[in-house]
């Protein structure tokens, strides 16, 4: 007899599965061989006596009154550009989410897309770069780039959330005559803000480190003042920026974890 509480032996993997298997794996495989990575030079008594003496050109940190006043001004520049740019990124990125998530049809949702996707495949440097021409140097630039690039991502995922939303409740207030802006205003719209707000906050993390990058192309903050330490070879200087860069970030993530742990429960 046939015991039913057996339990079934497992499937085989499918030809797709195994195919796509042996791909990735051939393809894992070609990008070692094909970087001719030198492994041994990396890791070599030369490279890391080098290393060590680069590294130690940064101490110690130049701790003057007025280096430190004008670290923190432009430390406040970089979390001001990342702040503001964000925050733009994130209302235009909820207009441009309704018609990528099909709710103007078809067209509206592929056009739509399409444009995100343009945005977010740009990246920041490149899109400081075009900033940097048409408003010149300075913070502007790097802001229109942060919010440039981050209205792609956020538009795009705010879409999905969109998409992934419970219907019922929408659809019940459209029954009971609720219109079609009021239906999403007081029903998918407050099952959507907190996954909404936590992609926000993260992004918001991306762009502290993304403004100090965009000043190296004079997009201003902490980034501009390390390429011009740098470029003249004052390392103990260019440490105290790089320090005032990681204290930043550590503090952005702090808080923006600390918000969306509040936001999730």
């Amino acid at each position: 007899m046939q015991d039913n509480n057996m339990p079934a032996p497992p499937a085989l993997l499918s030809p797709l599965k195994l195919g796509l298997s042996a791909g990735i794996m051939l393809l894992v495989i070609a990008s070692f061989v094909s970087l001719n990575m030198e492994w041994r030079a990396l890791f070599s008594d030369d490279a890391a006596g080098k290393t060590w003496e680069f590294l130690q050109g940064f101490a110690p940190p130049d701790i003057s009154p007025a280096l430190l006043t004008k670290t923190a001004l432009a430390s406040f520049e970089t979390l001001a550009m990342s702040a503001l740019g964000t925050l733009i990124a994130a209302i235009l990125g909820l207009f441009l989410a309704l018609p990528a998530s099909g709710r103007f049809g078809q067209a509206a949702k592929s056009s739509t897309r399409l444009f995100l996707n343009v945005a977010r495949a740009i990246p920041e440097l490149v899109w400081a770069s075009i900033m940097l021409i048409a408003a010149g140097l300075g913070p502007f630039a790097g802001t229109i780039a942060l919010a440039a690039h981050t209205t792609g991502v956020l538009g795009r995922l705010f879409a999905e959330v969109l998409e992934n939303a419970p219907p019922q409740a929408e659809s019940t207030l459209r029954l009971n005559g609720a219109s079609a802006v009021n239906a999403f205003l007081y029903a998918t719209l407050p099952q959507s803000l907190p996954q909404m707000l936590s992609y926000t906050l993260y992004r918001w993390e991306n762009n502290i480190r993304a403004a100090a990058i965009l000043g190296v192309v004079g997009a201003g903050g902490l980034g501009q003042m390390l390429k011009y330490h740098l470029s003249l070879f004052q390392m103990q200087t260019a440490a105290t920026v790089i320090i005032a860069m990681l204290i930043l970030v550590a503090m952005v993530d702090a808080l923006s974890f600390a918000m969306r742990r509040w936001l999730m429960h």
